[in-house]
């Protein structure tokens, strides 16, 4: 007996810990037993956007299009119930992050290890007939997002991997005493390293 997926029509595009083989992961683990989600492949933005690291090497997307890399990432239809789990996740009502629309196109056969400044004009070219996808994505809350990329030197990159991860910590590890926001605004007023 298989899963009804048909109440899966919101795409939301994961970049960071959401992805495959990262530790919120789970979550979406979950949304796909119980027919709440249902991958839908690895994908590329359209446009170029600015992906940098914050506080505990949690990654964000920052709404600054024609900045930064064309970011590669994971695709999922989920339910209108599985969007509220991940709308909490991500902190949308407590200005974490804030959903938006993105365009995206299929990743193809896109290299992880290739260069972050090298394009795939092919990609858009041969995606452009009708498998453009439009998509949304978790952004950095416009509250913080300019100085979050001033704080990264205003340099991200193209996809958050094993590498870009390294040192991350999970929310259960940090301190408990201050709001993630509170460590967002410690991070983007200290010195870049």
């Amino acid at each position: 007996m298989g899963v009804d997926n048909t109440n899966c029509t919101n795409l939301i595009f994961t970049y960071g810990t959401l992805k495959r083989g990262f530790s919120n992961h789970v979550l979406l683990q979950d949304l796909m037993r119980t027919g709440d989600a249902v991958f839908k492949g690895t994908y590329r933005t359209v446009e170029k956007y600015p992906l940098v690291c914050g506080p505990y090497r949690v990654p964000f997307l920052l709404n600054m299009p024609g900045s930064g890399h064309r970011v590669t990432g994971e695709l999922y239809a989920v339910s209108s119930r599985g969007l509220d789990r991940v709308d909490e996740l991500e902190g949308t009502s407590r200005g974490h992050y804030e959903r938006h629309p993105i365009k995206l196109v299929p990743a193809g056969n896109v290299n992880d290890s290739e260069s972050e400044n090298k394009e795939n004009e092919e990609d858009l070219l041969t995606c452009a007939g009708g498998l453009t996808c439009a998509a949304e994505a978790y952004y950095a809350h416009k509250s913080y997002e300019k100085e979050m990329w001033k704080r990264n030197g205003r340099k991200g990159f193209c996809i958050y991997s094993e590498k870009e991860a390294k040192g991350y910590v999970k929310r259960k590890d940090r301190p408990q005493n201050l709001t993630f926001l509170d460590h967002i605004r410690i991070f983007i007023s200290s010195p870049s390293d």
